[in-house]
């Protein structure tokens, strides 16, 4: 059974940092792509970040260009994001998906056919 499960979210000041982490089970993460989206309270989810694990092709949104930066560890099947510099609008559940069989990125929610529960990252004063 394909699985995601996210963890690292949790209560930082504006201008902190974060590293989230996806950790795949019943999948080898050697042919696809995992994408990074953001669902904030009254909003569509926001694709912010991707990687895929052949060519080592990335995305990111403008929203956090400069600040994020995604990586993977094919050996531990996860994929990680690390959030400096957070904003207050960084907040929202951030979630975890899976587009196997590509070795193209994209922000489009989808393409992507398995997902994470979420973890829920607040940046709040």
């Amino acid at each position: 059974q394909l699985q995601l499960v996210e963890s690292g979210g949790g209560l930082v000041q504006p201008g902190g940092s974060l590293k989230l982490s996806c950790v795949g089970s019943g999948f080898t993460l050697d042919f696809g792509a995992i994408g990074w989206f953001r669902q904030a309270p009254g909003k569509e989810r926001e694709g912010i970040s991707c990687i895929t694990t052949v060519g080592s092709k990335f995305y990111y949104s403008e929203s956090v260009k400069g600040r994020f930066t995604i990586s993977r560890d094919i050996a531990k099947n996860t994929v990680y994001l690390q959030m400096n510099s957070l904003k207050s609008e960084d907040t929202g559940v951030y979630v975890c998906g899976l587009r196997k069989s590509t070795q193209y990125c994209s922000p489009d929610a989808l393409l992507f056919n398995t997902w994470g529960q979420g973890t829920q990252v607040t940046v709040s004063s």
